[in-house]
């Protein structure tokens, strides 16, 4: 779908610092959780998809709705990771 392996970077920068509380950036132990769950999740999809995009043969509308689902946890991972690095004006 466009997406290069450097887009799924599960690190992003982050390090867990005071005990797993929060991580550089201020982001909380809650928030960094949820964006590897939806990295993982997405990857996941990824790869069904490659794979019944492959086998040849498949339902169009179940192969539809994986990549719609694919690109709202695109969305999700974007807007979390826009919360948690804010825009710097240089």
């Amino acid at each position: 779908m466009g997406f290069s392996k450097d887009d799924e970077d599960e690190t992003n920068g982050l390090s867990v610092v005071n005990g797993g509380e929060s991580t550089a950036g201020g982001v909380d132990k809650a928030t960094a959780q949820k964006l590897a769950q939806l990295r993982d999740e997405h990857r996941e999809l990824d790869a069904e998809i490659e794979a019944l995009e492959s086998s040849g043969s498949y339902d169009v509308l179940h192969l539809t709705r994986l990549k719609k689902r694919k690109l709202m946890l695109r969305d999700q991972i974007t807007r979390i990771e826009d919360e948690i690095l804010p825009d710097i004006i240089a």
